[in-house]
């Protein structure tokens, strides 16, 4: 008979006195019990069990690994989030290393101790649940006006509520970020958290057009104003009327056109070339540099009075080297979006290459990250992806993260996410971890994280 209220829990397992034993050995868990691959199959088809411990040696052939090998890869290909605990034989390391390179989470070597191996498979489950709401927020947020901007970090999150305060107002306001960082997105943001939502939302790259061609796509033309302009045309203001008008790089815009930029916000009003007529023009301006304007004025290559034009609110994107937590977070991401367009499964990064990501500067941000991981989806041929196929050198196992530290780093993320979807509200972050609130204060405090509220 099963219980709902328990957690489901598949232990494969060949040895009838071990079943007996591990079958009543879990607390608040429903065991099913399987003999051998075919039976476990079955009965994570039926239950879908988060969790499964694993005998490698299993029949026709216990004395080896490799009908539970098999069994491993077969389990994650059905099911790729599930939990795998491998169990061995005290002499039998190496394939119990062997299962964690294909994606087994942890192993646990015989003699069986139930207390030990009970408390190894509930921080599987707790993991497995943190990972499945982290995939829940994510496709809720899908709709969200913030969607697409990834983060949990403290950085990143002082920007996104930033984000939702400047949103719904008129003011002009200059982002500021490296090249990389996603700029455009908080644009978009801003524009769908704004009154003009269901306007156009106009893009213009100052630094992608030639200087003598800017003019016109700005403020369009009149038929006859020059060689080539054969009708009348509407520049990228008229174009963005009732809307958001973000104007990207306005740091490499010309000192000419600067000066009717200037003009245009004072006024609202612009004049087509070759025209006499003024149009008014209802729009908001966004601008976008990553540029140092600051500098520039000083070097006579920005005027001052439409620095202050343009800032009435600033809002700064940290480089992606300063987010803690951010880098795999939006690695796993990047994975399952491209994954998903490209018709490929994949169960995630391997150990040493979650560590590659966590530890390297991306000095191109996140379009960096995601070109990697767009690039990595492509040519990799395993299930999980590599430090190899995202283009990082292979280390030596030593210098890869143990268990224990993959572990954290996810609970980390987790943590960092559920904190940021709940506004730092701990009580709901907890409520949706599966934890207490004295439960999760301590886990924050254990994985050196900021104290939520702080």
């Amino acid at each position: 008979m099963t219980d709902k209220n328990l957690k489901p829990l598949l232990v494969v397992e060949d040895n009838p006195g071990l079943q007996k034993q591990l079958k009543w050995s879990f607390d608040g868990y429903q065991v099913y019990v399987a003999g051998d691959r075919a039976s476990a199959i079955k009965l994570l088809k039926q239950h879908q069990t988060p969790v499964v411990t694993l005998d490698l040696g299993l029949p026709p052939d216990p004395a080896n690994a490799g009908e539970g090998l098999a069994a491993l890869d077969e389990i994650l290909m059905l099911a790729p989030h599930t939990k795998v605990i491998v169990v061995t034989g005290n002499d039998d390391r190496q394939n119990a290393l062997k299962a964690i390179s294909l994606g087994a989470y942890d192993f646990y070597q015989k003699p069986i101790d139930p207390d030990i191996l009970g408390l190894i498979v509930d921080r599987a489950y707790s993991v497995y649940e943190l990972e499945e709401l982290n995939r829940r927020l994510a496709a809720q947020n899908s709709t969200s006006p913030l969607a697409g901007l990834i983060g949990a970090s403290a950085q990143m999150l002082a920007t996104c509520r930033l984000v939702e305060k400047v949103g719904p107002s008129e003011a002009t306001t200059l982002v500021l970020g490296e090249s990389g960082t996603g700029k455009e997105l908080i644009a978009q943001a801003l524009h769908r958290l704004s009154p003009r939502k269901n306007k156009q939302f106009v893009v213009l790259n100052c630094a992608a057009i030639p200087e003598n061609l800017l003019e016109s796509e700005l403020f369009g033309y009149e038929k006859g104003a020059f060689t080539g302009a054969v009708k009348q045309t509407r520049g990228k203001f008229e174009t963005a009327e009732g809307g958001t008008f973000f104007l990207d790089e306005i740091g490499d815009m010309p000192l000419p056109l600067q000066a009717k930029m200037l003009r245009f916000l004072q006024e609202r009003v612009i004049e087509r070339i070759g025209g006499r007529t003024t149009i008014e023009v209802d729009v908001r301006i966004i601008c976008a540099t990553h540029r140092d304007l600051a500098q520039a004025i000083k070097e006579g290559a920005f005027r001052e009075d439409l620095y202050f034009r343009i800032s009435e609110i600033v809002i700064e994107i940290p480089p992606l080297r300063e987010r803690e937590g951010d880098k795999v977070l939006l690695a796993q991401h990047f994975l399952n979006s491209f994954s998903y367009k490209n018709g490929r499964s994949f169960r995630g990064f391997t150990t040493q290459a979650r560590a590659e990501i966590d530890k390297y500067t991306w000095p191109g941000n996140v379009r960096e990250l995601e070109n990697k991981i767009k690039r990595a989806v492509v040519l990799a041929e395993g299930n999980l992806i590599t430090a190899t196929d995202l283009g990082f050198a292979e280390q030596t196992e030593s210098q890869s993260l143990d268990l224990r530290e993959a572990r954290e780093q996810v609970e980390r993320e987790m943590i960092q996410r559920a904190l940021s979807i709940y506004g730092n509200n701990v009580s709901h972050a907890a409520e949706a971890l599966g934890i207490s609130r004295p439960s999760l204060y301590s886990m924050v405090k254990k994985l050196g994280l900021p104290e939520p509220g702080k």
